[in-house]
């Protein structure tokens, strides 16, 4: 080769080289300045030690685990309901869910009150302040937030949805023709693949779709929830479980555990993890007899308000901001998802009414040291109960108030109530207070307001 031709390889060299390191300089530049993709995944009813960074030794859960391998586990996280649709509401509202009413499950609604029986449309979502900040925003999975078009994902923030309405539905069945079948946007759909994993395509194809744009993906799995349905190779994966419904519940959750999977995996293959906020966590403990959960060594389960209904697998991770393979050990709360969300991208949170959750990027990153919450709080009808540091008050209708050292006593096991009672006294004080900023259950004035007329 002449020295010519090396020349002008050597140029053609340097010129790619320049421009390679350009074009990552460029990419480099643009994940500095790009809003962080957000991502909150809350799964259905399942059981607190059943992922394996909670001990789970009959499912495996990589996909899921990796998610506290990779960020934060909160090893004291709480829904703020121990049902379903005011967990949802809580969530996406950054508040307490009794402060507009809506403290039990939706339904469908008797004759006359299709209007009130969802989450009121005078609250503002997550959804809505993300979308005003310049997020696309879409919604896969179970809604559970109002049947009727006013309550409609689009009505509260979402372009798009693909999922269903109310509460529960068949995973082998799309419904059609019933009050709840699947929809993509407004428009019954056909569906035929396992509803988990139709929820998994779906949720790959919205960040397919907008990978070059900030986005917000809210992926509400209504698995494991009954009923308990799941193909034969989710199932083969078992065959050492012998109690059929365990085994059913563990290839239903192992379906789930692999859509978590290809959500990070689409995640990674656009190189955008490191820049996602991502958020893990379960609507509330699971109920053991239905479904074959396990929430030890929590007491109770679903629909209770000890801490085997309330207290849930919580993770966050954000690989550009929040260190790896880390525990926090302080109450948090799923109502900071919205403000740790909003203010991650940019946004601003609504200065006209109380929002109860906190943003927690601080509190994970080491900036601050105090509590995000001196006390946390639980109304579902009668019953009642409330965290003031370590010391859980619960008050189940009549009953006398029990209290419980979570601290010694992560499984209520000694009720030192009559031991503290001035302890009982304060808290009791301060779930008074609470209340009194409270509101009667929207669903209940409904009805009253209707038998009236």
């Amino acid at each position: 080769m002449s020295s010519r031709s090396r020349r002008v390889d050597r140029r053609k060299f340097l010129t790619a080289a320049g421009a390679g390191m350009a074009g990552l300089m460029a990419r480099r530049l643009h994940a500095a300045e790009r809003k962080p993709n957000i991502v909150v995944i809350i799964v259905d009813d399942m059981g607190y030690s059943d992922i394996g960074v909670h001990g789970c030794k009959d499912i495996p859960t990589p996909n899921i685990d990796s998610i506290a391998q990779n960020g934060v586990r909160f090893t004291n996280g709480y829904v703020s309901c121990p049902v379903c649709s005011p967990t949802r509401a809580g969530l996406m509202t950054g508040r307490y869910q009794q402060r507009f009413g809506h403290e039990f499950n939706t339904g469908p609604p008797p004759q006359g009150l299709e209007e009130h029986v969802g989450l009121p449309l005078t609250e503002v979502t997550i959804a809505d302040l993300l979308k005003a900040a310049g997020y696309v925003t879409g919604a896969v999975g179970k809604w559970h937030q109002g049947i009727f078009p006013h309550f409609h994902p689009f009505k509260r923030g979402f372009d798009e949805f693909f999922g269903f309405l109310h509460g529960g539905h068949s995973y082998i069945d799309p419904g059609l023709g019933t009050f709840n079948p699947i929809l993509r946007g407004e428009e019954p759909v056909d569906e035929k693949d396992y509803l988990t994993d139709a929820f998994s395509r779906e949720a790959v194809a919205f960040i397919d779709r907008h990978g070059n744009e900030p986005f917000y993906l809210y992926l509400s799995y209504n698995a494991v929830h009954t009923p308990m349905q799941a193909p034969q190779k989710y199932l083969d994966r078992f065959p050492d479980i012998a109690d059929e419904k365990r085994r059913t519940y563990a290839a239903m959750l192992s379906a789930m555990d692999d859509g978590v999977g290809a959500v990070l995996g689409k995640l990674r293959e656009f190189g955008l993890e490191r820049d996602t906020l991502l958020f893990f966590i379960d609507d509330n403990g699971g109920p053991e007899n239905a479904n074959g959960s396990i929430n030890d060594p929590l007491r109770a389960g679903k629909g209770s308000m000890y801490e085997g209904g309330i207290r849930v697998p919580f993770m966050i991770q954000w690989p550009e901001r929040i260190p790896a393979n880390k525990t926090y050990d302080k109450p948090v709360i799923a109502l900071d998802i919205l403000p740790t969300a909003v203010v991650a991208g940019g946004g601003r949170l609504p200065g006209d009414r109380v929002i109860d959750g906190v943003d927690l990027l601080p509190y994970v990153t080491g900036k601050k040291d105090a509590r995000p919450h001196g006390t946390l709080f639980w109304r579902s009808g009668t019953n009642h109960a409330m965290r003031g540091r370590d010391w859980k008050l619960v008050r189940l209708g009549d009953n006398p108030p029990e209290l419980y050292d979570l601290a010694a006593d992560i499984s209520e096991a000694a009720d030192l109530a009559q031991a503290k009672p001035n302890m009982v006294k304060r808290l009791t004080g301060a779930l008074a207070k609470w209340e009194s900023e409270m509101v009667e259950p929207v669903w209940t004035r409904a009805r009253r307001q209707r038998r009236k007329n």
